[in-house]
């Protein structure tokens, strides 16, 4: 964290009432600033030592703008956009569906950045109160650590609604896909975050069984066509991992 003198964070206001603006709000709370907030966007921003923007990215400029002389420090909670219209960002490396406790803080990484040393500590104070690792991202590579994010999340979401629609098209009651998936996503997951990827991966691909991926592209061209262009993508994708870890 770094030691350049700062005042102590002691009032917060959040404007925005999305998926993260509640559970943020609560956890500010929970970690013991007075919060304001989640405050609607339009409505009035009362005094507060950091205001934290949880809006959509292309309204971030207009919004802290909105509020220069008016507030303390001005952050957002933005994964790829530059700290060039506020003071400092703050990134909680997490997904959100709004109705999150504070725990949902605990322990995640959280990107932070500042333009003065003043708005970097606040960063560093916030994310630390709420139980987060803080971690520096610099303006250049926030767009490609976000990208590393959405891969590992929303791309995953994608990924397995895929998976759920090659199961159901396969026979699998609707209602069971997920609960039937689950443990083998959760038990791929565990093995990539404490073996790597090289390590956890296993299947035909990996195997070299031609023949196996060759039925299952078939089956794919025949059940769910749209997905045949991804399948290929991905088994080639597959297949150079793969390869590293025979190497």
């Amino acid at each position: 964290m770094p030691q350049s003198p700062h005042r102590a964070v002691a009032t917060a206001a959040v404007v925005g009432r999305g998926r993260l603006g509640r559970p943020l709000a609560r956890a500010l709370r929970s970690a013991g600033f007075e919060v304001h907030g989640p405050i609607g966007r339009g409505e009035t921003v009362p005094p507060a030592d950091v205001v934290l923007l949880c809006v959509p990215d292309a309204e971030i400029g207009r919004v802290a703008a909105s509020l220069h002389g008016s507030a303390g420090l001005v952050g957002h909670t933005s994964g790829a956009t530059p700290i060039s219209e506020v003071d400092f960002g703050i990134h909680p490396l997490q997904t959100f569906v709004g109705d999150e406790g504070a725990e949902a803080f605990h322990g995640i990484g959280c990107a932070v950045g500042g333009r003065s040393a003043e708005g970097l500590a606040a960063a560093y104070e916030v994310a630390a109160r709420l139980g987060a690792r803080p971690f520096p991202i610099e303006d250049a590579q926030r767009a490609g650590y976000h990208a590393a994010a959405s891969v590992a999340s929303n791309f995953v979401v994608a990924l397995l609604a895929a998976a759920e629609q090659l199961a159901t098209a396969s026979g699998v009651a609707a209602a069971d896909a997920r609960s039937l998936l689950a443990p083998l996503v959760r038990t791929s997951v565990e093995n990539w975050a404490a073996l790597g990827p090289q390590a956890a991966l296993t299947g035909p691909v990996a195997r070299g069984d031609a023949r196996t991926v060759q039925r299952q592209r078939e089956a794919i061209a025949r059940d769910a066509p749209d997905l045949l262009e991804l399948f290929d993508a991905l088994c080639e994708t597959t297949r150079t991992l793969a390869a590293k870890g025979i190497a």
